[in-house]
């Protein structure tokens, strides 16, 4: 399967952004799908994540609250809606594939599948 992720751009902080992630290829509805984050000079870290069907969804500690993981089956695609940003969520986004994440759901290792992310800028 092949990821295009797309949205991000340059906010304020306490703004909004939804950031989307299209797929071709193989049956997206067979993929769990999870967003993953690198800031500059950090290690990549898990955001959220979101089962096959859209039935469980799981978040960062750091972004509960505040984010919201979705997908639309029909339309091959997973969404970030991100609220109440903060410039400490300044980072490359990336979207991934797993064909069965299980409770490894925050680990980048359990996705095969990778986007090439978008930025999102917030700034203070």
């Amino acid at each position: 399967v092949q990821l295009q992720a797309s949205g991000g751009g340059l906010v304020q902080s306490g703004d909004s952004l939804r950031i989307s992630c299209t797929a071709s290829g193989r049956t997206f509805s067979w993929y769990d799908m999870g967003w993953f984050r690198q800031a500059p000079g950090k290690e990549r870290e898990f955001a959220a994540a979101i089962s096959w069907r859209g039935g469980s969804t799981y978040y960062a500690n750091s972004v509960k609250g505040r984010f919201t993981i979705s997908r639309d089956n029909a339309r091959n695609a997973v969404y970030l809606q991100m609220n109440s940003l903060k410039p400490e969520d300044t980072a490359v986004y990336y979207c991934a594939a797993s064909r069965g994440m299980g409770g490894s759901y925050s680990r980048d290792t359990e996705y095969a599948y990778w986007g090439q992310g978008t930025q999102v800028t917030v700034s203070s």
